[in-house]
């Protein structure tokens, strides 16, 4: 990464030697703001592979088409985000009138499991017109990748092994192999010893020899397979591997953009023309352990450093002009970092304030065609180049994914009015199913059906029982966990179960780890691990028939820390597609801000309130 963040810094300040191809220099302009983003070039008919797409679905495939630099798809939960991207890579990859060539794809995601799922949907694929499957190649240890036959077959190691020259280059390893035992004395020498003087110069040269030509056979192997690649898949990092050190692709796709650090992104990006980003930025952005260095304790080694003189100013280039916003109006909601879930600040700590900057004249990201936009600074490590993006261009560099297929329409209800500006609507094949229309389910008595297997949301409020968390470790460093509302979980569970529902098809999960260990010890035992227990970051990109949320808070200050966090409530409150159930102390949690506040009041008027103290 190290190198890629130098590479790029030689190619912005034009001091590279490096000669680049016109269309990725202007990428990288204009995702530098050195340069204004070409229109769009419509695209008339598109002809779509997959004729069950819906209509924003197809907009966003047209939208990606069309975009000549830079495109960016939100997609919200459920959206089917990794199906849309798998059209626009058989759109790319096909020969059309707007398209005289199949285009080489570099498909990139944060995570291995992101990256796995596309191949897996790739390799469903049926053949060609002419009879020919898409040609991919997965980048990556076997090990780590999804254990699936062909996703494993896939891999460049495996394609790589079975080719003719592989076979050749294994014949030189085992020459090398050979030639240095006997070096080491353990080949065949006089009585065990390896050679000397002469002989043994001689020898240290074939050696190099044959070091050179594996090297060059190995090489070309993969070389040989990857140019046959019509798709390469890796993750982010894997990309920056030897492997496409001489590789450049036409277009760069990466999936949960809004997940990875911009400094990673850019790993892939300088090997493409064109870059297509996928992500839901109002889900848990990358995880950053620390947002600010300078609140980490300096060691007791540590000398109070000499001050330097102050560096001498610089002009900045116009088109460099940095915008700054003040916290507030960065993000006017009253959420805290997430970048980490254990940690909350103490109410006897202080954030550092931050220093003003003069105020500077705006540019608006829909300006005029010809204005530079605006370079936006990341102000953490968690704002990813999806976020600065947008914030650059606006809704223009972007298309939202507006149907979800997952959620019961009253689950999905409240995100979409506070998170998605009410454009999410739910699709009319899960909009009303609920937990007894599943096989296995049944009720003693229509009381039952009714209050455990059709109602989409219950909210089991603890206010008022005196349910109190307990912190878990020592120094106020520890982690949260509250029993008595584990407890009324666990009987929540029981009765599901009870009615049927699998414990395959329920996900108990809590913002903390130590109420995820409680939980799986009441729980486990009796369930068997079948039924998923884990935190809420774990379960992002994931979903379940059946989710049962555990807040933990309940204390006497009405303290929430980091529950507050909009996008960690976003993740947990999306898992469910039939059944949501939320456990916790309304007279506490309502205190965590605007957001917590608005929560709790649609609990009340939308969901199936019961109080715990009364079960």
């Amino acid at each position: 990464m190290d190198k890629t963040i130098d590479q790029l810094e030689r190619l912005a300040t034009g001091t590279s030697t490096e000669k680049l191809a016109p269309e990725k220099f202007r990428l990288i302009q204009v995702l530098l703001a050195l340069a204004v983003r070409s229109e769009n070039t419509p695209i008339p008919d598109v002809k779509f592979f997959d004729e069950s797409l819906n209509d924003s679905q197809k907009d966003a495939v047209k939208f990606c088409l069309e975009a000549p630099e830079v495109a960016c798809i939100h997609g919200p939960p459920g959206t089917g985000k990794t199906h849309t991207l798998v059209e626009i890579i058989r759109q790319l990859t096909t020969v059309s009138p707007t398209n005289p060539k199949p285009l080489r794809l570099l498909v990139c995601g944060a995570s291995n499991l992101s990256v796995d799922n596309i191949l897996e949907r790739l390799l469903a694929l049926p053949a060609g017109e002419k009879g020919n499957k898409l040609k991919v190649t997965r980048i990556g240890h076997p090990a780590r990748v999804m254990s699936h036959q062909g996703i494993l077959d896939s891999t460049l190691e495996v394609k790589a092994g079975r080719t003719e020259q592989a076979a050749l280059a294994k014949d030189v390893k085992n020459e090398l192999e050979t030639a240095l035992g006997v070096l080491s004395g353990k080949g065949k020498g006089v009585k065990g010893k390896g050679p000397r003087g002469a002989e043994r110069r001689k020898m240290w040269d074939e050696v190099k020899a044959l070091r050179k030509e594996y090297r060059q056979r190995e090489g070309g192997v993969v070389n040989s397979v990857l140019a046959e690649s019509q798709v390469v898949l890796a993750t982010c990092h894997s990309a920056g591997g030897r492997q496409l050190r001489n590789h450049d692709f036409d277009v760069v796709i990466i999936d949960e953009a809004t997940q990875a650090l911009e400094a990673v992104c850019w790993i892939p990006i300088l090997k493409g023309r064109k870059a297509i980003f996928a992500g839901d930025p109002m889900q848990l952005p990358p995880t950053v352990l620390s947002v600010n260095k300078k609140d980490e304790k300096p060691a007791k080694s540590a000398k109070t450093p000499i001050s330097k003189p102050a560096p001498k100013e610089t002009k900045t280039p116009p088109a460099l002009a940095l915008e700054t916003k003040s916290p507030a109006e960065e993000d006017s909601s009253d959420s805290e970092s997430s970048s980490s879930s254990e940690t909350e600040t103490k109410p006897s700590e202080k954030p550092n304030p931050t220093p003003k900057d003069p105020p500077q004249k705006k540019v608006k990201a829909s300006g005029s065609k010809d204005r530079i936009p605006v370079l936006r600074p990341p102000r953490t490590l968690e704002t990813t180049l999806f976020d600065r993006l947008e914030k650059m261009y606006g809704s223009s560099i972007k298309r939202m994914l507006q149907v979800q297929y997952r959620m019961h329409s009253d689950i999905c209800a409240f995100p979409s009015k506070t998170l998605y500006s009410s454009k999410l609507t739910s699709s009319t094949s899960v909009a009303s199913h609920l937990l007894r229309d599943l096989p296995e389910t049944h009720a003693d008595s229509p009381d039952d059906e009714k209050e455990i297997l059709g109602t989409p949301v219950v909210f089991f409020d603890t206010a008022g029982c005196e349910y109190f968390e307990r912190l878990e470790g020592d120094n106020d460093e520890g982690s949260r966990c509250n029993e008595n509302e584990a407890t009324v979980v666990k009987n929540w569970v029981d009765k599901l179960i009870g009615a049927g529902v699998l414990p395959a098809q329920i996900a108990v999960i809590s913002p903390y780890q130590a109420q995820v260990t409680l939980l799986t010890s009441l729980i486990r035992p009796q369930h068997g691990p079948e039924l998923e227990i884990g935190t809420v970051d774990g379960m992002q990109g994931r979903e379940k028939d059946a989710v049962i949320i555990s807040l933990v808070r309940s204390n006497e200050t009405r303290e929430v820390g980091f529950l507050k966090e909009k996008r960690r409530l976003n993740v947990a409150m999306t898992r469910a597609k039939r059944h949501l159930c939320v456990v916790g102390d309304s007279g506490t949690v309502c205190y965590g801000g605007k957001y917590l506040k608005r929560w709790l009041a649609w609990l009340e008027q939308n969901a199936d309130v019961r109080y715990a103290g009364l079960e």
